[in-house]
This record gives structure tokens, sequence and C-alpha cells, in this order.
């Protein structure tokens, strides 16, 4: 299979959804790989590094998309790079469309496979290629919500840790999953009075078996929400249902009861955000203000830390591209379930039933999806 691996260009988004050594693998595996010139450039990958490992290096996109069978990205198609998709095409990328009725607008006109990586699951309801991002966004957003605390960036002035003398700040973290369980960590480990929600007891309970009292533990429900966000220093969204919009967490009026100069951190932004003053910034401008509170609300957090996010991306999706590589989409959709409940797109139709609630589209079921397009090919 001929790979194409293009540049990024969405605002400050430094990551490439193949390293030269994703590179060699897929080359000593029989397939060939272009990659974009200055793709990785960046973050210290260079076009002799991609080279070495058997990539052509072609001069733009327009060429990659082109002539590429698999294209592998890291962010959701630009509307540019969507209208140089086309039919037979496979794009293996994050999608998180059901915000996003554009993107879905174009990607079904172009008539092109699209795989998210969200939706891509495994044993024990796992997510494992969205996993590494979340593990590096509930990182980053005690990094970001202590550094907008700061009295310069329009935050309380509080340090996170505190001092001897004088109480740290008080950080919520809705959601225990994989962002919201970093989030905390990295918000105890600056020695912050950390409390985190979340509606599942088996999870409140394995938090409390791995952090003790450390961590307050608290069963989430409207009013828990409403008064450790009145109280606290420091929110951080961490919701997730795969596949589907955000809930709405924190209203706008509760923010407007918030404390002044306090922090929301938004990381499920990229699925529509869960508080309802959110709305997507960038990394050039990250931040806003709604009722003296700082938003931010950042799409592409990993992007921030692009190469530690890059390698451990493509340590996550190496594996699932290799193997449709090797099979080719359909052999490899029909015999993995998971790797199946990744595609969104195909030929024209919502294969992602959680996509299609959203945006009000036809749900087709993949497998059917799959067999529709054979059908007319043997015609």
């Amino acid at each position: 299979m001929l790979i194409g691996v293009p540049k990024e260009i969405k605002n400050h988004e430094y990551r490439i959804g193949l390293t030269p050594a994703g590179v060699k693998e897929f080359v000593q595996q029989g397939h060939s790989v272009l990659v974009e010139k200055d793709g990785g450039l960046a973050i210290g990958f260079d076009d002799a590094q991609y080279q070495s490992a058997g990539a052509e290096i072609v001069a733009t996109a327009d060429e990659i998309f082109a002539r590429a069978e698999m294209v592998i990205k890291v962010k959701e198609p630009q509307p540019e790079e969507c209208r140089k998709l086309r039919p037979g095409q496979l794009l293996f990328t994050y999608l998180h469309l059901a915000p996003d009725p554009e993107q879905t607008r174009l990607l079904l006109d172009s008539g092109t496979t699209a795989i998210a990586y969200e939706t891509v699951t495994s044993d024990g309801a796992g997510l494992p290629l969205l996993a590494p991002m979340s593990e590096v966004a509930g990182r980053m957003a005690i990094q970001a919500g202590a550094h907008n605390l700061e009295k310069a960036q329009g935050g309380n002035g509080m340090l996170l840790g505190g001092v001897p003398g004088v109480e740290p700040a008080r950080v919520l973290v809705i959601g225990g999953g994989v962002v919201g369980i970093n989030a905390a960590r990295m918000a105890m480990g600056l020695g912050a009075d950390v409390t985190i929600l979340d509606k599942s007891l088996d999870r409140l309970k394995e938090l409390d078996m791995i952090f003790g009292g450390r961590l307050k533990c608290i069963y989430s429900t409207a009013d828990a929400i409403e008064r450790h966000a009145l109280e606290a220093d420091l929110v951080v969204g961490a919701v997730l249902i795969p596949g589907a919009a955000a809930p709405k967490l924190i209203s706008r009026d509760l923010v407007s009861r918030m404390k002044p100069g306090s922090v929301l951190v938004d990381v499920a932004i990229d699925q529509g955000g869960c508080f309802e003053t959110s709305r997507a910034t960038t990394h050039q401008d990250p931040t806003y203000v709604v009722d003296g509170v700082v938003h931010y609300c950042v799409a592409n957090m990993p992007g921030g830390v692009a190469r530690t996010s890059t390698m451990a991306l493509t340590n996550a999706t190496l594996p699932y591209a290799l193997k449709l590589a090797n099979l080719g989409v359909e052999a490899a959709l029909e015999r993995d379930v998971h790797l199946r409940n990744g595609l969104n797109v195909h030929a024209g139709m919502i294969t992602c039933e959680a996509v299609a609630e959203a945006l009000d589209y036809d749900y087709v079921e993949p497998m059917t999806a799959l067999g529709r397009t054979a059908l007319q090919q043997s015609a």
C-alpha cells in the first residue's frame, strides 16, 4: 500500500502522523511511504531521517493526497484537505465529528473511508488510540491551569500548591477517566487540594485505592458539581462519551457565580466542550474571560508538546495502521471489531452511531456499508 503523511496545517499543530521509526516498519513490510517536505522538522524529525527510513519526500500536500492510498494524519482534516480526499482513499486520523457538521459533510461528499482514532476500541471498553493523547492532555491541563491562575494571566493569583502557612489552590476534576486521573495525579504532585467527580462508583473505589486520602473521590451529581465548582480555583473538564458530543455540565449561570479569577480548562472541547461557556481556542490565543472566569479551551492541547505527543500517539496507532496496510481496509475491518468501531465515514455513509445521532444522519452499520460498496464494485 502507498501511505501518505502530510504536514499538519491546523494552528500551531506540529505533530506528524508517522515518525521515521514508523516509516521504517511500513517499508520493511513491503509498503511505500510519502512524507511531505519538512513535515516533522519542527519536532526534530528532518527529511534526511525519513529518507534514511525509506520514505519518499514530496514537495506538497497536494501530491500526497493525489497519490496515497492511505493518508495518516493527527488532527481532523481542515476544509481544504477534505476537498482533496477521494473515493476509495483511506483517512486514518482523529476526527471528532459529532460537534463538527462541516467536516462531516465534506467527508461524506468526498466519498472517502475515514477511520477515527478516538472511536477505535479495545477489550474492556478501552479507547487505545485516544488514551495516549488523553494522558498528555490531562497532565497539560494542570500546567495550563496553574499558569493561568497567575495574576498576570487573569487568574486569582493562587499558587497551586501553596506554601507553608498558606493553603493550596482547590482543584476540581470532572471525570475519572484517563484525562481525569492524569490531571488529578499532576495536581496532587504539585500539592493542590484535589477533588475528582465521576458517576462510576467502581471507578471512584479504584481511585480511592490508588490515592487514598490524598484525593477526594465524590459521586457526580448536578448538586456536587455546583457545590465543588463554586469552591474551586481550577476546574478541569475531563468527560467523554465516545464519538458523541460532550454533555454541558457547568452552566453559564454557574460560571457567573464562580470565584473571580478562577480557571476552567475544558479538555472535552474537541467533542464540543463540557462547559456551556466553552468555545474552541488555539495555542496562539488560548484563553478568554467570561464573568471574570478564565477559560482555556485549546482544541489540540497535546500539540503544545508535539514531540512527546507524536511519539506517544504513533506508538499506539502504528499496529493498527500496519494491519490496515497489510490486510487491506475491508479485510482488516472484517477481522477486527475494535478497528471496525473506528469507522466513522465510508463512501458517503455515516457508520458511527454516536455521530449519526448527534448530527441527525442515517446510521449505516459498518459491515453493511462495506458490503454495499463491494456490491457496487462487483456490478
